[in-house]
């Protein structure tokens, strides 16, 4: 199976593609000692993100999460807690082959709070353009969809876990 080559994300979008699955996914706010919040330009679209990736067959959310950011930061991280479950029909992701739309996804992502315990810092290149640590006051400027902002929000929050 070939990786989808491109990615559409919208927000809020009337015009927006209806969805054609639903799929589970899981990402990692992941914080250094300092407070800052790790992030990673997308390879795909140039935005900034926290690591996410699908939940596979055979594996928790929790895993998902881990090897998600193993594999897109190079950084072994332990899970320490929930930042809340996105599920907003507002958010449809399209990919594409070419110009034909392979899927056009609602996804449903559970974001788990986390703390780096080992690894290097080693961005995948198919994944990530470059990797940073960035401080929360230093967020506004930066390019990010607005589904992952509100993750990040959430995050710095640190109050009970999100629903929506």
């Amino acid at each position: 199976m070939t990786k989808k080559t491109k990615r559409i994300d919208y927000w809020r979008d009337p015009d927006a593609p209806k969805p054609t699955s639903r799929k589970v996914s899981a990402s990692a706010f992941v914080r250094d000692d300092e407070g800052r919040v790790l992030l990673l330009r997308r390879a795909d679209n140039g935005l900034w993100t926290i690591p996410t990736g699908g939940v596979k067959k055979g594996e928790t959310v929790a895993q998902a999460g881990v090897r998600e950011c193993r594999e897109e930061t190079g950084l072994d991280i332990e899970v320490t807690g929930l930042v809340g479950v996105f599920s907003t029909p507002d958010h449809v992701i399209v990919y594409m082959h070419g110009d034909k739309i392979d899927e056009v996804r609602q996804p449903i992502n559970v974001c788990l709070r986390a703390r780096v315990v080992g690894g290097a810092e080693a961005p995948d290149p198919r994944e990530a353009r470059e990797l940073r640590w960035v401080a929360p006051d230093d967020l506004a400027p930066l390019d990010i969809h607005p589904a992952i902002r509100l993750r990040i929000e959430q995050g710095l929050k640190g109050l009970d876990p999100y629903i929506g």
